[in-house]
């Protein structure tokens, strides 16, 4: 029997729009699940009656958001992006090859994902994907992808935008549950393909982050609407609020069932059904909801790091990677490789591996400018040299900090992944002190 090849069969292998039968089935077994979303749609633009190559991007919410986008835009066939790393998950890659979907390396130089876009435009096709490059961790927007203008720009076919509401509340990055709430997808021209001659790449980003400027938990504070946390409300929100308002101790606060508590000062919040966070008995929180507490949160951290030029956080962790003769099973991401200390400071991300140093790695932030979280927040993902790698963190539930960190370090250093304009007050303090 010939040996499996993951990476060589992904290399060689030849991308075609979707099969009309295979999206039917794949609409059709999906619905069985959305039944449960109260999903609503509004196509101020129907791109399902569009005739020709184009684009459909999407502000990514959740894990979940395919469905809405391909909902949205039916019957037109979608070819999608997904990460690299889930071609190697074995309840996923069959279905991937069926639909013809594209692999796509998060944040890295990806030269077989750019190849497989174009085969399809070539055909006619459409493609959908998410710029911002993976779904919001904190349910606020992430600035998209350096480069993402200049891309649409080179293909010069329409982009379409489809408007995601409700998605991250439904199932967030730290407690994987559906919440049954109520969510939203609206379809709509973004750029003609005269707009995309007569803008700049530079000017094309812009709209575009500017199109998914979003806050989710804003949002639900002018919607209302009641979610069934099916009892798990705060259910690894430690990753999430990973600091402390009270006593601003790092990785002490601890999520269970509705209830928030931080282990060091005993500050204490509940979650209700409307995503409000409650004080319990005469706690008085600094914060009322999760954006002011999370973007506190980053602010420190951008002060910390610009007040101490010798800053440095170091934990240790465990390190995966991808096999390549079999596929992963039991839902994980990656197989264990390593152990050893992760350190962040101002040169960059270093790896050092108790055992093998030919896992060893230094990444500068020039190369390095946020970090992926492909399935949930209890642990990150990047590529090394083009490798894809998870990251466990085994001390703390750090790996959110260490997104901020590592985005806020880059930014510092280098600012190719710059942060948006209305965050601009957050670099605004005395660095003396």
């Amino acid at each position: 029997m010939k040996k499996l090849d993951i990476r060589g069969d992904l290399e060689k292998r030849r991308y075609h729009i979707t099969n009309k039968v295979y999206y039917w089935v794949y609409k059709t077994l999906m619905g069985v699940p959305a039944m449960a979303y109260n999903a609503h749609y509004e196509r101020i633009y129907d791109v399902g009656k569009y005739k020709g190559p184009c684009f459909v991007i999407f502000n990514h919410l959740s894990r979940i958001d395919h469905y809405y986008v391909m909902r949205a835009c039916y019957p037109k066939r979608l070819n999608m992006l997904a990460g690299y790393s889930e071609f190697f998950r074995s309840h996923l890659h069959t279905v991937f090859k069926m639909n013809n979907v594209l692999p796509k390396k998060n944040y890295s130089r990806d030269i077989t994902g750019t190849k497989a876009i174009m085969s399809i435009l070539k055909q006619g096709g459409s493609v959908t994907f998410a710029p911002e490059g993976l779904a919001t961790n904190d349910g606020q927007n992430k600035p998209i992808v350096p480069g993402t203008g200049g891309m649409l720009k080179k293909f010069g076919v329409p982009v379409f935008f489809c408007k995601l509401r409700g998605q991250y509340l439904q199932n967030t990055k730290v407690c994987l549950d559906v919440r049954k709430g109520v969510t939203f997808a609206t379809t709509e021209l973004l750029f003609s393909e005269d707009d995309l001659k007569k803008l700049s790449a530079e000017e094309i980003d812009n709209k575009i982050n500017e199109a998914f400027r979003h806050d989710e938990y804003q949002w639900q504070k002018e919607k209302h609407v009641p979610w069934n946390m099916k009892g798990r409300a705060c259910h690894r929100l430690e990753d999430l609020l990973y600091r402390c308002p009270e006593c601003e101790t790092y990785f002490e606060t601890e999520g269970s069932g509705d209830t928030l508590t931080c282990k060091h000062c005993g500050f204490t919040v509940k979650l209700d059904e409307y995503y409000d966070l409650i004080p319990v008995g005469d706690e008085k929180p600094r914060f009322s909801n999760h954006t002011d507490w999370i973007n506190w949160q980053r602010q420190e951290i951008i002060k910390e790091i610009r007040r101490d030029a010798d800053y440095s956080y170091t934990e240790r962790v465990s390190i995966g990677r991808l096999p390549n003769d079999h596929y992963l099973t039991d839902m994980k991401t990656s197989e264990p490789v390593g152990e050893g200390v992760l350190t962040v400071d101002h040169s960059g991300m270093h790896y050092r591996d108790d055992k093998d140093e030919t896992l060893n790695f230094d990444m500068g932030y020039d190369k390095l400018y946020t970090l992926i979280t492909e399935l949930d927040s209890s642990y990150f993902n990047l590529y090394v040299d083009g490798e894809y790698t998870d990251v466990f963190p085994l001390e703390h539930h750090s790996s959110l900090m260490l997104t901020v960190l590592v985005e806020e370090m880059h930014r510092l250093h280098v600012n190719v992944y710059k942060n948006f304009p209305w965050f601009d007050y957050m670099y605004k303090f005395d660095e003396q002190k």
